[in-house]
């Protein structure tokens, strides 16, 4: 596809074609079979912590949007996979160096052309997103709909890490739980279902 090729795509709304630059989910999947993997939240009490080594030290580590990183001692260092729902700049792309890009939001027209063509790129089905959202009552955060999708992989271990649900607000953001579209309580409600029904969770 050519750049005004997507260009006319996303501003139609053309999923179909939108979807011819993804990767399959089911390759995504498979991608994460057998891996331990590090989700890493942008909760601002993440900071306060020492999971830097422990972060790092997984065979795959998953960052959120921005991905603020304030020490390598409290978020370590390592991006293999960022998931997006809102378009970076130059300086922090470069700065998170990402080995793979997640559009994960369902608003299609903040997709930029950089990311779509970026290697190993996915693009979250719409279908997902609202079977989610119906679930949660509300708008799913990007780290609701990460979980939701690792959990559907054969991943051997999904830690949680800066993940409490707004309790401390964003590193990323001064917006209170009132001025954002999601319901945390919903939220930390179904991710503690999730992990006393998934041994596999394991929240920091």
């Amino acid at each position: 596809m050519t750049r005004l090729g997507f260009l006319i795509a996303r501003t139609l709304r053309d999923e179909a074609a939108l979807g011819r630059l993804s990767v399959a989910q089911s390759a995504l999947l498979d991608d994460l079979a057998d891996k331990q993997v590090a989700l890493v939240g942008n909760a601002r009490a993440l900071a306060q912590t020492d999971h830097g080594a422990q972060i790092d030290a997984a065979d795959l580590v998953i960052r959120i949007n921005r991905a603020p990183m304030p020490a390598p001692r409290s978020h370590g260092t390592r991006t293999d996979w960022l998931a997006l729902a809102t378009r970076l700049d130059d300086a922090d792309r470069a700065r998170i160096a990402p080995g793979r890009m997640l559009w994960m939001s369902h608003k299609r027209k903040r997709l930029d052309w950089q990311t779509a063509t970026s290697p190993g790129f996915y693009l979250h089905p719409l279908a997902d997103y609202q079977a989610l959202k119906a679930r949660l009552g509300a708008q799913p955060t990007t780290g609701a709909m990460l979980i939701d999708l690792i959990l559907r992989s054969r991943a051997r271990r999904l830690d949680l890490f800066g993940f409490d649900f707004f309790a401390s607000l964003s590193l990323s953001g001064r917006r209170t739980a009132e001025q954002v579209p999601h319901d945390f309580g919903s939220e930390s409600a179904w991710v503690a279902a999730m992990e006393s029904s998934d041994r596999r969770i394991v929240r920091h």
